[in-house]
């Protein structure tokens, strides 16, 4: 079975491996929104502005 792995090579190439547009906007919106906060017992909350 191992002999079925080695074997068989990628037939095209992958030529873009970078993150979508999407994925990229998506994190950076999320991280706009994202809020940390410390409270005086040490508790971190994060919260998520809309």
């Amino acid at each position: 079975m191992a002999k079925l792995y080695l074997n068989q090579s990628p037939k095209k190439k992958v030529e873009n491996l970078g993150p979508r547009k999407e994925t990229v906007s998506f994190l950076l919106n999320y991280s706009k929104a994202l809020n940390v906060v410390e409270s005086k017992s040490k508790h971190i909350f994060e919260t998520i502005l809309n």
